[in-house]
């Protein structure tokens, strides 16, 4: 049996509203393995929970129940970090560092000795290709630039597991190509890698399997080459729809059922009083 690299059991989330002041839970009993080498996509319409998951997972987040191990650890253990990489949605940087002074930095929070961070940070520049603008202050990066370099520093400790939000995100086409081709090398060497996307077409070409989320649930996990044999993301798209779309008339059936039966109690307890 293939090595389990992302195990989570029950994970749920709750929130307390401040408008309302109650709790609303914002994932619900998550049950998912990820193994060795393995490319996950996590979709769903927003706000369906993806990065609540993410976030979860990585320690960033205490889960209101149930549990996240990575590499056999729980979730925030310091031995598992120093083996991940990670990209958030909305990553912030140092908009004072060049962009390889900041790649300087995030290896010496790894711990990374001095010549090696110099030689992974350029390795990594040219693989997000930003070479030319190595030394440029990242003020003066755009939207897709910043991305690029987020990616490099999710890759400085040559991890292994990924956890990617949104990674094509202010790409241009060929950004979104020459991600492409990194998950394909990370791939290649046996990285696992665990993502959420928005853009159906690139989850349906670098992923071997995708969950889908709605309101807080995996309504269904399935490998992208039952749903998508001959490579259309186009089935990716209608598999996506139909399961959303299923889970959404089941729950507002059950609400439907909920408040039939809510309102025949009023009646019959109105009618005893009588």
């Amino acid at each position: 049996m293939a090595d389990v690299v992302i195990q989570t059991t029950n994970l749920s989330k709750e929130l307390t509203s401040s408008l309302l002041r109650r709790k609303v839970r914002i994932l619900s009993g998550l049950n998912l393995t990820v193994v060795k080498g393995e490319t996950f996509g996590l979709i769903g319409p927003n706000g369906a929970g993806k990065t609540t998951s993410i976030k979860l997972m990585l320690g960033l987040m205490r889960a209101t129940e149930g549990n996240a191990e990575i590499l056999g650890m729980p979730a925030g253990d310091k031995r598992a970090l120093a083996q991940l990489g990670y990209l958030p949605e909305n990553p912030y940087f140092y908009s004072h560092l060049t962009g390889r002074e900041f790649l300087d930095f995030v290896g010496q929070l790894f711990g990374i000795e001095r010549q090696d961070r110099k030689e992974r940070a350029r390795e990594l520049l040219e693989t997000v290709r930003l070479t030319e603008a190595a030394d440029m202050q990242m003020r003066k990066y755009s939207k897709g630039m910043l991305q690029r370099l987020g990616i490099a520093q999710s890759l400085i400790n040559r991890p292994e597991v990924v956890f990617w939000d949104e990674p094509m995100s202010g790409l241009d086409p060929i950004g979104r190509r020459d991600v492409r081709q990194i998950l394909s090398h990370l791939k290649e060497k046996g990285t696992t890698i665990f993502f959420n996307s928005h853009l159906l077409p690139d989850v349906n070409e670098v992923c071997d399997r995708v969950g889908v989320m709605n309101r807080g649930r995996l309504v269904v996990d399935e490998q992208v080459k039952n749903i998508s044999a001959g490579g259309n993301y186009k089935d990716l798209e209608d598999f996506f729809l139909e399961f959303v779309s299923k889970d959404d008339a089941n729950i507002k059936a059950s609400s439907n059922a909920s408040n039939s039966t809510n309102s025949n109690c009023d009646t019959s307890s109105e009618e005893a009083r009588s």
